[in-house]
């Protein structure tokens, strides 16, 4: 069965599901109500993909079309708009930010397309009658904070309120470090946060110099600590100790080793 009649097909199962005689639990969702599924279903994507699982990235980026589907078929249901509506929309937006493929523009690197997109997108805002919008204003406040602060310094850095290097960064690190330390000599709490997120903030700024993508590399370290610290709870549970009976240095120990072994 071709692709088009398998979504299709998903469409009308979307539909069967949320018809009076259909699911009482589909029937019942609103668009807030399955936001947090569709956060969900995308760290989904994301784990399988870290994981190179590609079998299970198949089935998670099902699951990602369901909650578009989803979405699409509860704001019909309100009369907002058509899944039809969704997909005219972002096929017309392929052909017409990508001239250099289906029309007679020219663009041969990466960087000169995505150059195009952005002045297509501004000048279909334009269009629109929007009104000017400014250069952040454009950024999710909804999404994890670390891929906001590196979309926001992305975007600044394009404006020219940029380092020139990535040693001026780790610099400016150094600088944040010591006044976390004042921070912390003045006991206020509220300081202390405020350091503690422009410290965050400059570290996504040195991950953007080096081409890391923050959200990703912390989500690695975090895959990491939980495959050792498993290890030294593995290894504790069967010694036939519990870890609040384990000393720090037992458990450096046991991490070291797991360290070793990967």
């Amino acid at each position: 069965m071709p692709a088009g009649e398998k979504f299709d097909r998903l469409v009308a199962i979307m539909a069967r599901l949320r018809a009076p005689d259909g699911c009482p639990w589909d029937r019942e969702q609103t668009l807030e109500t399955i936001k947090p599924y569709l956060l969900e279903e995308t760290y989904e994507v994301l784990d399988a993909i870290d994981a190179r699982d590609w079998r299970g990235l198949a089935e998670e980026l099902g699951d990602l079309m369901l909650q578009a589907v989803f979405f699409a078929r509860i704001a019909g249901d309100e009369g907002l708009f058509t899944i039809e509506e969704s997909l005219d929309a972002i096929n017309t937006k392929l052909v017409r930010r990508h001239p250099h493929v289906f029309a007679d523009g020219d663009a041969r690197t990466a960087d000169e397309v995505k150059q195009r997109w952005d002045r297509i997108k501004a000048e279909e805002h334009r269009e629109k009658g929007g009104v000017r919008e400014r250069l952040l204003d454009g950024i999710s406040r909804s999404q994890p904070a670390l891929a906001e602060a590196a979309q926001i310094a992305g975007r600044a850095a394009k404006a020219g309120f940029d380092w020139e290097n990535a040693e001026q960064v780790i610099a400016k690190l150094h600088e944040e470090l010591d006044e976390l330390a004042a921070a912390r000599a003045s006991g206020i709490a509220s300081h202390q946060a405020g350091e503690i997120g422009d410290l965050l903030f400059v570290i996504v700024n040195i991950a953007r110099f080096l081409k890391v993508d923050p959200e990703q590399a912390l989500r690695r370290t975090n895959r990491k600590f939980r495959r050792r610290f498993g290890y030294v709870e593995e290894k504790l549970d069967q010694a036939g100790k519990r870890l609040e009976e384990s000393s720090i240095d037992e458990m450096e120990a046991l991490w070291q080793e797991a360290k070793r072994l990967e």
